[in-house]
């Protein structure tokens, strides 16, 4: 029996993909528990349709992600903080960054920045984050002393 898996099922396959199965394992464990349908013309036309749109949703994010990549670009977040010889008494996170983005109109996660080590010296840094899948910004943080 061959079917259309409807989410991810481990040891099997991922949702969208076509696998042929025992019918008693098809008919009784995926299609009652609602993990798969059975392979026919209109589920196929079905699943080539939700394909569609899910690539122009995902063309979508990516421009949208590439829009604010130039955005950022040109940003230099300022931090003022206390130091002693070069050195930052406590660390700028990447909570105080997602923050300080945010002051400014730009919302972003603080799991998308890859640069998650503290920042503890004064200087520039030059901080990536992940916007979309292979899209990644650059800003810059400038840590100053008080």
């Amino acid at each position: 029996m061959k079917v259309i898996l409807l989410t991810d099922v481990p040891k099997l396959g991922k949702k969208g993909e076509i696998k042929n199965v025992a019918d008693g394992y098809g008919r009784n464990y995926l299609i009652a528990r609602g993990l798969a349908v059975m392979e026919s013309d209109a589920s196929r036309k079905i699943l080539e349709k939700q394909q569609d749109e899910a690539a122009k949703l995902d063309a979508q994010k990516r421009e949208e992600a590439k829009e604010l990549a130039k955005v950022l670009e040109g940003k230099l977040l300022t931090f003022k903080v206390k130091a002693k010889e070069g050195k930052v008494s406590g660390s700028i996170s990447t909570k105080q960054i997602e923050e300080e983005l945010k002051k400014q109109g730009i919302v972003i996660d603080k799991r998308k920045i890859k640069d998650n080590e503290p920042l503890k010296e004064l200087g520039t840094y030059e901080i990536r984050i992940e916007l979309y899948k292979d899209v990644l910004g650059k800003i810059k943080v400038k840590l100053e002393e008080e």
